[in-house]
């Protein structure tokens, strides 16, 4: 078995200096860390040893079930909220309310009385609501120059009322089931925001959909890192039973009844193939259920969730990845799921559906094999496809991994993001001094200029 740790590093010339001092910047999430979001555990990882001054809050408590020893004994300052924080919350938001009751009650209607997604939603973007106001008071105390929501739905909302309060800029992440559908205030958020970030490039149009007309270069393309620090190679044996690896949450975007049914038509048709499901998730009953009802408890293995640093474990393994993602009818849908580069960085085959972001990575023929999704006869056509011919699926996977070592790779895309948080901060910076200064605590520098910023609740807003 060889690792990324093998490979010998290429010499490079030292990278150009960043436009801007780095910002110290508050990375605002519902958890952290969670098992399920290694991609942004790793991201604020880079970050921070690139030497970006970082605060992380959460909304909620600690939820560390199934989470990597690394991220059980991480370092990196954390300041979580959650019902411990309730009655600091309702402080804050009274203190708020007594400084400037109609710019609160103005904030309450326009982003606390909208329509959301589901009751869910609407329970997540009140609590995140109010946790603005605390957030707002603790950013300020702890320095923070930039908020930055790494959702956009709750914690996007938190970050817009610790804003509107405190005068310090804040951006948001768009990445997949958190803008599709949009939340109740989407537009507003958008139209806040210093900048928006996404992670693939589909996502572009529809985030700039909301956003005021004259900013069209407000959203910013910019990819994941890779999340495996150690690297397997696939060993791509491609002896019946051939083994199938598939892993996801187990919930209505991944498509998981449709694999289940692709294996039931191949299971009819001879081809022995046994599947391994890895994950958890709220559909877990229902898949359960779903393989009992089709007979496929024989080669069908549902582990549970496995930590990100045993799923190398499994890649090298099993001989196919199958990701049968699926947009639902109410638009929620994945990005560019993160196991597919994982996979194909390991030289392991992917037999995927075209949906949203994944064409970007999975080149059909060439990096992979692409389907329509909710097609289960197009994905057994598919992975017979990929069995059928070893050397054409190495061919696939060896370009997959070149592409994926290429537009994921870590130090560059870590080196991008820091380029965008420095860059929007010193033009922000530029553009807003007497804002800038207050935010720090400081004066304005002109005598006839000493006033609390314009589009703060703190200040008298016009």
């Amino acid at each position: 078995m060889t690792t990324a740790s093998d490979t010998p590093r290429q010499s490079v010339s030292p990278a150009p200096p960043l436009p801007g001092p780095m910002p110290r910047t508050a990375y605002v999430l519902l958890w952290f860390p969670l098992s399920s979001e290694t991609f942004i555990f790793r991201e604020i990882q880079r970050l921070h040893a690139l030497g970006m001054p970082l605060q992380i809050y959460t909304m909620y408590g600690k939820r560390l079930q199934g989470g990597s020893q690394e991220m059980h004994h991480t370092a990196l300052p954390i300041k979580r909220l959650g019902i411990p924080a309730s009655f600091r919350m309702l402080a804050a938001f009274l203190r708020a309310l007594g400084r400037a009751p109609g710019p609160v009650w103005r904030l309450m209607r326009e982003g606390l009385f909208r329509r959301m997604r589901n009751l869910e939603a609407t329970g997540e973007n009140a609590w995140c609501f109010f946790a603005g106001f605390l957030l707002a008071e603790l950013a300020r105390r702890d320095g923070v120059e930039l908020l930055h929501a790494a959702w956009a739905n709750g914690c996007a909302t938190a970050v817009w009322v610790a804003s509107r309060l405190s005068g310090i800029p804040f951006a948001f992440t768009g990445r997949a089931g958190d803008i599709y559908p949009q939340d109740g205030i989407l537009r507003e958020k958008a139209r806040d925001a210093l900048f928006i970030r996404t992670n693939n490039q589909a996502n572009v149009a529809w985030l700039q959909s909301f956003c005021p007309e004259d900013e069209p270069d407000k959203v910013h393309a910019v990819y994941n890192g890779l999340t495996l620090v150690r690297r397997t190679e696939c060993a791509m044996t491609f002896a019946p039973p051939f083994r199938l690896l598939a892993v996801g949450r187990f919930c209505r975007t991944k498509g998981f009844p449709e694999l289940l049914t692709m294996m039931a038509r191949l299971r009819r048709e001879g081809m022995p193939v046994h599947l391994t499901l890895v994950g958890d998730g709220g559909w877990r009953r229902k898949l359960r259920a779903l393989r009992k009802r089709l007979h496929l408890e024989g080669v069908v293995s549902m582990p549970g969730f496995v930590p990100n640093d045993r799923i190398r474990d499994y890649m090298h393994d099993h001989d196919i990845l199958v990701v049968p993602s699926v947009v639902h009818t109410n638009g929620d849908r994945d990005g560019i799921p993160n196991v597919i580069m994982e996979a194909l960085s390991c030289r392991m085959p992917v037999v995927t559906t075209d949906v949203c972001g994944i064409r970007e990575v999975i080149e059909d023929g060439v990096t992979g094999l692409l389907v329509p999704q909710r097609d289960p006869a197009a994905l057994a056509l598919a992975v017979r496809r990929m069995l059928g011919d070893r050397e054409a699926a190495l061919r696939m996977a060896e370009a997959g991994r070149e592409r994926v070592l290429r537009m994921f790779d870590s130090e560059a895309n870590t080196r991008q993001l820091a380029e965008l948080y420095c860059g929007q901060m010193a033009d922000w910076r530029a553009s807003r001094p007497d804002i800038w200064l207050f935010t720090r605590g400081l004066p304005p520098q002109d005598d006839e200029d000493r006033h609390e910023p314009p589009h703060t609740v703190a200040g008298r807003q016009s």
